[in-house]
């Protein structure tokens, strides 16, 4: 039996995706938000629309957010989770370099979603943020380094 192909996409696993920028300051401390909606802090960004490639979603999220109007720059992290017990499908989620944050920009959180947002070194950035994001910002940080994409998993 052949499946139209409307019914072969159906059947296949499905995932979410989401997307963030990493920006800093020229002091290099790191740009995270504090959800109003989850424990923790974040690095900025959301969950992809369907039509929506991952760079405008991460465009299109950070403007939400923050107010700020950019482009993201290079892609700095891919990573893969499995399902857990809240997520009943896979995550993927990129990280792109929003560069450094001149001291002149004026952020707007947006407070339906946010309580704050601050400039953290590095070392305290991580200590805030969740165990699923933790890795995403230290291999974001090495991908700046190296110049290269970072893939994570797990």
């Amino acid at each position: 039996m052949t499946l139209d192909p409307a019914a072969w996409f159906a059947s296949l696993p499905a995932h979410f995706a989401s997307a963030s920028v990493l920006f800093t300051d020229a002091d290099d401390r790191v740009l995270l938000v504090k959800p109003n909606y989850r424990p923790g802090w974040s690095i900025p960004g959301g969950v992809m629309e369907a039509a929506e490639f991952p760079h405008q979603a991460a465009e299109r999220e950070v403007f939400e957010e923050l107010g700020l109007r950019v482009t993201p720059g290079e892609l700095l992290v891919v990573h893969w989770q499995l399902p857990d017990g809240n997520r009943p499908r896979s995550l993927v989620t990129f990280v792109f370099d929003g560069g450094t944050l001149p001291p002149d920009a004026k952020v707007t959180l947006q407070e339906e979603e946010l309580d704050e947002y601050g400039f953290f070194p590095w070392s305290q950035a991580a200590e805030l943020l969740p165990e699923p994001v933790r890795p995403r910002l230290l291999a974001a940080r090495d991908a700046r380094k190296q110049g290269r994409a970072v893939y994570l998993y797990g």
